[in-house]
């Protein structure tokens, strides 16, 4: 497979790039990357997965779009209320870059239509604002051996996190221990500061990016503060008590 004329226009700036270069440029228009929830950090993740020339977005919601989304959601416009985001999003995505497949699904995550949805998925992008969807994703991607990037903002910081199941590797749920009682704490009840979550959603893209073109593998744990711009990163382990990796091996 080779890339056409207008491929090359379009990303002359990654062909000048050693890290990427026509190689890598075609490895790109072969992923297939899922994106799950198309809200303030998908909105981003999408974009620059889309000018990136990722070849397959599958992204699923099942919202729509309210005038409260617009602070921070900017795939988005007035003209889109009410519609569902996962169609809004895919119009804005295709008038970008009408050489990609663009898959929109417009329902809920669920553990009976999940294998479905994100079989053909290399990469997952955990975009959502629920713990459900995140340790269901979270299972799924240990299981089937994917990749899953996960972000999260409330209020003035942000985390991404990379698990890299195609080898050992920690889990979310290493991290993040499941509790009998999850609290729901989200934008809707805490706030988030705009501009943070375009920095998160853009750093899940560049991990997908970087994991296709091979520059990034393993677990990765990052927060940024969004007042002061600080950023830390760590290196994760497995916590042998982990009732989702550690639980499944022994079996």
């Amino acid at each position: 497979m080779m890339l056409d004329d207008k491929e090359r226009l379009r990303y002359s700036r990654h062909l000048l790039l050693k890290e990427v270069g026509e190689q890598g440029q075609l490895k790109l228009k072969n992923a297939h990357v899922a994106v799950i929830g198309c809200g303030g950090l998908g909105c981003p993740a999408l974009f620059y997965l889309a000018a990136s020339g990722i070849g397959s977005l599958t992204f699923v919601d099942d919202d729509q779009v309210e005038l409260s989304n617009l602070q921070r959601q900017i795939l988005y416009k007035v003209s889109h209320i009410g519609q569902a985001k996962s169609k809004a999003a895919s119009k804005i995505l295709a008038s970008l870059n009408n050489s990609i497949s663009l898959n929109p699904i417009c329902t809920k995550l669920t553990a009976d239509n999940i294998d479905t949805l994100l079989a053909n998925a290399d990469i997952v992008l955990d975009c959502s604002d629920n713990f459900k969807t995140r340790y269901l994703l979270n299972h799924y991607c240990f299981v089937q051996q994917k990749v899953l990037i996960s972000g999260a903002a409330i209020a003035t910081s942000g985390q991404v996190m990379c698990f890299d199941f195609r080898s050992d590797s920690p889990c979310y749920a290493c991290i993040f221990p499941k509790v009998q009682k999850e609290e729901n704490n989200n934008c809707d009840n805490f706030g988030v500061l705009s501009p943070l979550l375009g920095v998160i959603g853009a750093q899940q893209a560049l991990l997908a990016t970087n994991t296709v073109l091979g520059h990034h593998s393993g677990s990765y744990f990052a927060s940024t503060e969004g007042l002061t711009l600080k950023q830390s990163v760590w290196k994760v382990s497995k916590n042998p008590e982990c009732k989702v990796c550690a639980h499944e091996e022994k079996q």
